[in-house]
């Protein structure tokens, strides 16, 4: 937890398990404050464009097997080919994570430079396991029980209860969460008490720049 004025902007890692509502806290956090926000899993898509600095490497360990016809990687075949082969998944990872965090580090250094925004939130499936608390200020945990977000990603998603488990079991624990973060936003209610629990913690982080 910071304790004195660092400048702008403030750098917050946003993380919390499948269905926490990660989209909904970020559009709040649009709404109610002067913010620049990065979404990790973007930016690799962008990556993975024709051109874009993860293409080539990628292609080459799938197989132009994946591509479309214009050349794109058709997302559906390369998840089929990860999803046969763990030590593959592994291979694309390390290629696309350090690229994604290379990136977002550089655009830190860039809006710390101008200092142009008073908070900047990067969103992140991996953001713990990938290291972001090495270079953000803070990192802030979207908390829903299990019960909550199975419900939603049902209603939402359609997915299965063993889909469900599944990444349940891929991810960190709530303890694990906890662990590595230094605020807590529940969303286990409707969103006007999400918004209030946002706003509250907004307020707080105003002295920091």
């Amino acid at each position: 937890m910071l304790t004195e004025r660092i400048g702008k902007p403030l750098v917050v890692g946003i993380t919390g398990g499948v269905g926490a509502g990660k989209s909904s806290v970020l559009a709040i956090l649009k709404e109610k404050s002067d913010c620049r926000i990065l979404i990790a899993d973007d930016i690799a898509k962008n990556m993975l464009n024709p051109g874009g600095a993860c293409y080539n490497e990628t292609v080459s360990l799938l197989s132009r097997e994946v591509l479309d016809g214009d050349g794109s990687i058709n997302r559906a075949k390369m998840a089929e080919f990860i999803y046969r082969d763990p030590s593959l998944r592994k291979k694309i990872n390390d290629i696309i994570h350090p690229a994604v965090n290379d990136y977002i580090a550089g655009v830190i250094t860039d809006e710390r430079k101008k200092g142009r925004h008073d908070l900047l939130f990067i969103e992140a499936a991996l953001l713990i396991e990938c290291g972001y608390d090495r270079i953000c200020d803070e990192l802030w945990y979207i908390y829903a029980s299990e019960d909550v977000r199975r419900k939603r990603l049902k209603e939402s998603r359609n997915y299965s209860d063993e889909k469900i488990d599944g990444i349940y079991k891929a991810q960190l624990s709530e303890a694990g969460f906890r662990e590595h973060c230094d605020e807590i936003i529940d969303n286990n209610g409707d969103e006007a008490a999400l918004e209030d629990n946002i706003v509250k913690i907004l307020k707080q982080k105003e002295k920091y720049f």
